[in-house]
């Protein structure tokens, strides 16, 4: 038998978990086809699991196809001032699921866009929070990861951070921040529970044989797990689902303590289906 230790904090965060729960309640309310705006969450299973529910995913380009008061959900990630205008003016059901701390941050950021400040964003550029944020100043973000080069910063900037990004990139980027601007408003908006799970992590995967990161491929925070994991342990893999779990992974005899953590958008049904697997030895 192997020993599994699940990571603390692993699966549904608090924004994730209540974006699900509303638009299960909302199919409940209407009894008819719900919508969200894209992919409510990156990960698949509950994305299949919420069309055999009858809500689907539909991308801004194709909100035309949508009658009036149609009902759409504005996913856990938030989107822009302007696609929220877009979506008033086709006089939809608006449900907004926006992750209170990423609504926070959209607050803080027109605020100080309003104000005058430059607003500087460290996170994935092409990450659906990130283009979000940046709609709340017109687009004008720059938006800085670890290792790019940091130059032409404009004097009066307002920094704040991608929900799930990396304590030590917002450390970094700000360390040179401090040292070409004249006036700084930084806001450090990583989640609580982001900083937990990646601690976690970072934690068990020093100690364990080999670590198991389960979340979706295109799920930012999980891919930031899976880099903290192999980082620590060379026999890290990340895989979506129990199906993804190498054979030789659980049956290889050496690899006798191993570690598990799930980004934010595993659900727990998931989780527990993996180590089901991984306990079963086959």
């Amino acid at each position: 038998m192997k020993k599994i230790t699940l990571a603390d904090s692993a699966g549904f965060c608090f924004g994730v978990k209540r974006a699900v729960d509303t638009a299960l309640k909302m199919k409940e309310k209407y009894k008819s086809e719900i919508y969200t705006l894209g992919p409510l969450i990156h990960n698949n299973d509950v994305v299949d699991f919420l069309k055999e529910n009858l809500i689907f995913p539909i991308e801004l380009d194709n909100i035309d196809s949508l009658k009036e008061n149609d009902t759409i959900i504005i996913r856990s990630h938030g989107v822009s001032e302007k696609a929220l205008n877009v979506l008033k003016k086709h006089k939809l059901n608006i449900i907004d699921a926006t992750c209170p701390y990423v609504e926070n941050i959209h607050k803080k950021v027109k605020k100080y866009y309003d104000l005058g400040y430059s607003i500087i964003i460290v996170g994935d550029k092409d990450h659906p929070e990130v283009i979000g944020i940046n709609g709340w100043c017109n687009d004008s973000a720059l938006i800085l990861k670890s290792g790019d080069p940091i130059f032409n910063i404009p004097n009066k900037v307002c920094v704040v951070s991608q929900t799930t990004e990396r304590q030590s990139t917002w450390e970094e980027v700000l360390s040179v921040l401090i040292k070409t601007s004249k006036e700084i408003v930084a806001f450090n908006t990583i989640c609580s529970a982001t900083e937990v799970r990646q601690k976690s992590a970072e934690e068990i995967s020093t100690k364990v044989d080999a670590m198991v990161v389960i979340g979706g491929f295109n799920s930012s925070n999980t891919t930031k797990l899976y880099e903290i994991c192999k980082k620590n342990c060379e026999n890290t893999v990340h895989v979506e689902n129990l199906s993804g779990i190498p054979d030789e992974f659980i049956k290889d005899g050496n690899l006798k303590n191993i570690g598990v953590t799930a980004g934010a958008s595993t659900p727990d049904w998931i989780i527990k289906e993996a180590i089901i697997k991984i306990n079963s030895g086959k």
